[in-house]
């Protein structure tokens, strides 16, 4: 069976507390990317998503200059580079995320995503399976 370490992106790009809503923007931008995990001296802490810059910030008239954690995702579900892409993808489905940080003694060491499944022969029917229960619900929570 698969493990995360096969698929998962290693060389993750991340911002810390210390970083604004302007700042981590951009480096969305330029990294064409969703997501970024926010980190502590490389512990991980939380995630912020563009869908968060909208709902938390923008929304919320939150200036750019807003610090990372008043917007951020603190609760985080993270799986380790030995889970198995099948525990994975069932975590996915079960939380209803696109995206799965991994850790190891609570440091960042990758991120995997559902199209990271999809990848490998073995895992394309799991992330197919946690696509759709994710697309159950869209982003506003309606059911289709």
């Amino acid at each position: 069976m698969d493990k995360i370490r096969d698929v998962m992106t290693k060389d993750v790009e991340c911002c810390t507390l210390l970083d604004n809503v302007f700042e981590v923007a951009v480096k969305m931008k330029d990294l064409n990317v969703g997501a970024i995990p926010i980190v502590d001296n490389e512990k991980l802490v939380g995630m912020i998503t563009d869908r968060d810059i909208v709902v938390r910030g923008v929304a919320e008239k939150n200036p750019g200059s807003t610090k990372v954690e008043e917007i951020m995702s603190g609760e985080m579900i993270t799986c380790t580079p030995d889970t198995s892409t099948k525990e994975a993808a069932g975590l996915m489905s079960k939380h209803q995320i696109r995206r799965l940080p991994v850790v190891e003694n609570d440091k960042l060491v990758g991120i995997v995503a559902l199209g990271d499944l999809a990848v490998r022969k073995r895992s394309d029917e799991q992330a197919g399976r946690a696509l759709s229960d994710i697309s159950e619900t869209n982003e506003t929570g309606y059911q289709h």
